[in-house]
């Protein structure tokens, strides 16, 4: 299994989704198993949350690893979540050891025991499934001579080797749904709406959704906001005869000179969660601009429930694409979406930088132009 050979014969191979769960994900499961075993007779593992599932294979808390088959996968294409479970905490090479008082907790580089366990049942490759923090596990594994590809999920889009994560499409689709209900009730309550949406330390969701959904104002983490702005632009529309407003608010959102917003607990072993951004941009702007306003966070919704179609088709490509790599022995790369093909790139080049929106994008050249507010000062002399 971990012999980097170019003449090594694939009998079997595991697939895992770590990171945080997203729509999609099951489509990649069912599309690499039937590829898998229709185009070349491999047995297909499917690892139970996450790395989790080879880090310790006699516990694999809520699910077990388990044999995929024609009827495991049947009817899970247009589910959401993940039929393997899934964990953003389970890094073999800072595992935490929960063992014992709270206090008490440590985390250990576990990553030569997944080796082992992965060479203990037979894997001859892995296909890792996840985000920037699956992949870079993914590349540290391939260092460690364990063969595997990877395929990109996030619904926050922010992997820069690929256009588009599947995921991130039924995430806008969500936010904009919702944008459409708020609308509706702002309008009918002459308020000012906040809608405080994930995508961490990036706008994309922000932006897609809120120009989708016709926001008034949308604020990205690329483009720290000045609350002048945001209460010119909406006095503007309360002189023109609109006394109601929809402010789109990444989560990652911070203000000239300030920070991001987060929640206050944190766990051993588990990244920072951004939270609170909307609440504090409502709570600057609502005192100077005299109207009531509302403050809804969509979160865990935008992740959960069926994929779209479009994140269905571009599951199924990215999952027979990673079967078509391994087949081809092209370890150590990830699938990507770029200009309307499935390519592949080096994982490493993969994870080498953030897919940041650029404030010169043209959907917000778009957005600019029929009057969306990004909240920026110089929309103050403009």
């Amino acid at each position: 299994m971990t012999t980097n050979s170019a003449n090594k014969e694939i009998k079997r191979i595991g697939v895992l989704t770590g990171g945080g769960d997203c729509p999609g994900l099951n489509a990649v499961i069912r599309a690499v198993y039937r590829a898998a075993h229709r185009l070349h007779g491999w047995e297909v593992l499917g690892i139970a949350n996450g790395f989790e599932g080879l880090i310790d294979l006699e516990r694999s808390p809520g699910r077990g690893n388990r044999w995929l088959s024609q009827e495991i996968v049947r009817g899970i294409l247009p589910r959401g979540g993940t039929i393997l479970g899934a964990s953003n905490r389970a890094n073999p090479f800072s595992y935490v050891n929960s063992t014992g008082a709270a206090e008490h907790a440590a985390t250990t580089d576990v990553s030569d025991k997944v080796v082992e366990n992965i060479r203990h049942l037979g894997l001859d490759a892995l296909v890792c499934i996840g985000g920037d923090g699956t992949m870079v596990i993914a590349q540290q594994l391939a260092q460690k001579g364990v063969d595997l590809v990877g395929i990109p999920k996030t619904i926050d889009n922010d992997l820069s080797a690929t256009d588009y994560t599947f995921g991130f499409n039924t995430a806008v689709q969500t936010a904009v749904d919702a944008i459409d209900k708020l609308h509706t009730t702002a309008e009918s309550h002459e308020r000012v709406i906040f809608i405080e949406v994930m995508g961490r330390n990036t706008g994309w969701i922000a932006l897609h959704a809120g120009i989708a959904g016709g926001a008034d104002v949308i604020l990205l983490p690329e483009i720290p906001y000045c609350t002048e702005a945001i209460c010119a632009h909406i006095a503007r529309r309360r002189a023109q005869g609109t006394p109601f407003a929809i402010v789109v608010v990444a989560e990652g959102a911070r203000a000239e000179g300030g920070a991001e917003s987060y929640l206050p607990e944190q766990e051993l072993g588990r990244a920072r969660r951004l939270g609170g951004a909307a609440e504090r941009v409502a709570a600057a702007v609502s005192s100077k601009i005299g109207l009531e306003h509302r403050v809804t966070v969509l979160g865990h919704l935008q992740r959960g429930g069926p994929p779209n179609p479009f994140d269905r088709l571009l599951a199924t490509r990215f999952g027979t694409t990673a079967v078509d790599l391994l087949s081809r022995r092209q370890f150590g790369h990830m699938v990507c979406f770029h200009h309307r093909s499935c390519i592949a790139v080096p994982i490493a080049e993969a994870v080498s930088r953030v897919n940041l929106v650029d404030p010169r994008e043209e959907l917000i050249l778009s957005g600019r132009a029929i009057g969306t507010s990004f909240g920026s000062r110089d929309e103050l002399t403009s």
